[in-house]
């Protein structure tokens, strides 16, 4: 049991410091400007545009709910107007980057190692090298600059949607007092709650786009190995975005909130 924990330990560690290794590699690509625009471009399409339909529903019902509940549990003391005011505060600074990044990863997470796992076993990566072209900064950079550019957009509009949605029900459902229920979400939700959650929303970015890459180049050999190298990566995102949100939150709230 003691063996197994410590080969499990060491395998984590070594996935860490490859993951960080690979990430300095892009950002000093990025820096060099080696990057395929048009690849960019796209990317920040698959990854943005494409990626909308599904945020917008997860933001939108997660406020009807979250304003809901909210309501159920105020209304006992009498303070049906201050229900938009923590859907406000809860979606900027935690359930719209979360829930957008876990929605991104099951989604562009997985496409991104897929196509990279298929490229590896297929020997495209080492064609690339034999053509003078180096996969970090034709597959890497790409994807995690467009996940950097698309991940606070997104987190933005299930923000708003999710603050509109939980409004909606609120006035037309519930019939809270529109005018007050507005006033106390622009009283409580401070401009700090917007910045926490786009700053989390980047970092997100980088969080998927890594492990992504890094896990479709070094997949197994075989369809089962890039089944496995996609199911990984999605796993892997996921609980690092729930982890790293933690330690965001602390830190964050102390910087930006602090009097």
């Amino acid at each position: 049991m003691h063996l197994q924990a410590r080969k499990w330990v060491d395998e984590w560690l070594g996935g860490l410091g490859a993951v960080t290794l690979l990430a300095r590699e892009a950002v000093t690509s990025l820096c060099t400007l080696r990057v395929a625009w048009r690849d960019l471009l796209y990317q920040v399409y698959f990854a943005g545009v494409k990626s909308q339909s599904v945020v917008l529903i997860t933001g939108a019902f997660t406020g009807m709910v979250l304003g809901a509940q909210t309501y159920f549990q105020f209304h006992k003391v009498k303070m049906d107007t201050a229900t938009l005011a923590v859907v406000g505060v809860s979606m900027c600074s935690e359930l719209g980057p979360v829930l957008t990044g876990l929605m991104v990863a099951g989604r562009v997470g997985a496409a991104i190692a897929a196509e990279i796992g298929t490229m590896r076993v297929t020997e495209q990566i080492d064609a690339l090298r034999t053509l003078a072209t180096h996969p970090v900064d034709y597959l890497v950079v790409p994807r995690l600059t467009a996940l950097h550019v698309a991940m606070p957009l997104l987190a933005g509009e299930a923000m708003a949607m999710g603050i509109g949605a939980g409004y909606l029900v609120g006035v037309y459902l519930l019939g809270i007092d529109p005018v007050y229920l507005w006033k106390n979400m622009l009283r409580y939700t401070e401009v700090a709650d917007v910045a926490v959650g786009l700053i989390k929303s980047v970092v997100f970015g980088g969080i998927i786009a890594l492990i992504g890459c890094y896990k479709g180049m070094t997949c197994g050999e075989g369809a089962e190995g890039v089944g496995r190298a996609t199911t990984e990566a999605v796993v892997y995102s996921s609980i690092t975005i729930l982890i790293t949100n933690f330690f965001m939150t602390l830190s964050l709230g102390h910087l930006l909130h602090s009097p």
